[in-house]
């Protein structure tokens, strides 16, 4: 039994929109003034302020008569958004996030959470706060029997599509693995290589809509600021990211529950893409691959269907090691596509890292070392387990801070790879 949010898309009436769209606002400003209050808490008294006391600077600022229209709309939203500040402001004391900054008009997300006293759910129609009609929304899957939402969240993207998350509980059907596990190498040729050679293609989706982005991105430069026309092609714009963010979704959602639900265990790198997007000449195409996202997909649905996720730390060379005698090459371009190890072994470059990195994760976990603090998720509340290969395994002498040791090039990695070839044959 998990937490799942549905998201549907709805069209409201032009009532409800100016209803929501007055929400909106609503809940950025709130948000905003408690984290102005906040701060200037902080900064001039060295006062930490919680979300007991904005709760209560909201009902003062209700009473006054510059902000008197936030009665207009239900209080839910608002104490909702206070909330959302206070797990920020929990995350930048953890050193989870950084200091909260302020909800722009133009460029934040706009949406409001409705919690159960906000909202009446009859037969299969949702009813917001403040509104006389239910939502028209379409149910494009069903929702679990019997089920009762207990969080709602209506949302408007860039492109003015609607939509509504329906949080509520739900049983993730278990299905018993086929593979028992499976390394991955992430790239931009093949979107994803197993260590059993298959390779995915990456679709390329925001290279498909290349030519249209760019046409529409050089009709919006031509309207004049501030106009109608202006408007109107701001919207053609943010359809084609729209549908190339839908597209992009679809695929890392069936992608990423068919390998959860053949393979026992997954092992991935730890992959720090915020530094690999600075490199201009790739950063498109990084960008396009989603690889953060892939990884959030698989961390909460193997969360969900009792897998374990492994990840290997970020400078393990998957690449340069050889995974038939484990002899690590000195250098290996990108430009290099296959090479051949001194002892007569070809190798594919992505296929060999991913076979790499299987043999790592598994040889961690058979260690039993080094194992990273757990880190609970946000969307299922249960805790993955994290693994690397920084440290030194007890029986992998030539691993140490997730590289090979200083040993010679003869020798380095041939007793890890004893260690990881035995911990790969249990599980295969």
């Amino acid at each position: 039994m998990v937490k799942r949010a549905f998201k549907f898309r709805f069209y409201p009436t032009d009532v409800q929109a100016e209803q929501l769209s007055r929400t909106f606002g609503c809940v950025r400003l709130v948000y905003n003034m408690a984290l102005q209050a906040r701060t200037e808490a902080w900064t001039q008294r060295r006062e930490r302020v919680g979300y007991n006391v904005t709760s209560a600077l909201l009902t003062g600022w209700k009473k006054t008569e510059d902000l008197a229209f936030l009665n207009e709309v239900s209080s839910v939203p608002l104490q909702q958004a206070l909330r959302h500040l206070q797990t920020a402001f929990g995350n930048f004391w953890a050193k989870r996030a950084n200091h909260p900054t302020f909800k722009s008009r133009k460029r934040s997300r706009r949406s409001a959470e409705y919690t159960a006293s906000a909202f009446r759910w009859r037969d299969g129609a949702l009813t917001l706060a403040k509104m006389a009609e239910p939502l028209h929304i379409v149910w494009s899957r069903p929702l679990p029997p019997g089920c009762a939402p207990s969080t709602v969240t209506v949302s408007c993207d860039a492109a003015g599509r609607w939509f509504v998350s329906v949080l509520c509980d739900d049983v993730i059907e278990q299905t018993p693995a086929t593979v028992g596990g499976v390394g991955i190498d992430a790239g931009i040729d093949s979107l994803l290589t197993l260590s059993t050679g298959e390779k995915i293609t990456n679709p390329r989706h925001e290279r498909a809509d290349r030519d249209r982005l760019a046409r529409a991105y050089r009709d919006l430069a031509r309207k004049q600021k501030g106009s109608a026309n202006r408007a109107k092609a701001r919207l053609a714009v943010a359809r084609i990211h729209g549908r190339i963010a839908d597209r992009r979704r679809d695929h890392l959602h069936k992608l990423t529950t068919r390998l959860v639900r053949e393979t026992q265990a997954i092992v991935i790198e730890d992959l720090a893409v915020s530094n690999m997007v600075k490199n201009h000449r790739l950063a498109r195409a990084i960008s396009d691959a989603a690889w953060r996202q892939l990884r959030t997909m698989l961390e909460y649905k193997a969360a969900w269907h009792g897998r374990d996720l492994i990840v290997v730390d970020r400078w393990f060379p998957s690449t340069r090691l050889c995974s038939a005698c484990g002899v690590l090459a000195e250098k290996m371009p990108l430009d290099v596509r296959s090479w051949t190890c001194p002892c007569g072994q070809t190798h594919d470059r992505d296929v060999n890292a991913a076979r790499n990195i299987l043999a790592a994760g598994l040889a961690v976990t058979a260690c039993g070392d080094d194992v990273r603090p757990q880190r609970g998720t946000s969307r299922t509340g249960s805790r993955r387990r994290n693994r690397n290969t920084r440290g030194r395994p007890r029986e992998s002498p030539s691993f140490r801070a997730g590289r090979m040791s200083s040993a010679s090039p003869s020798t380095a990695g041939r007793g890890d790879h004893s260690t990881a070839t035995a911990a790969r044959h249990q599980w295969t």
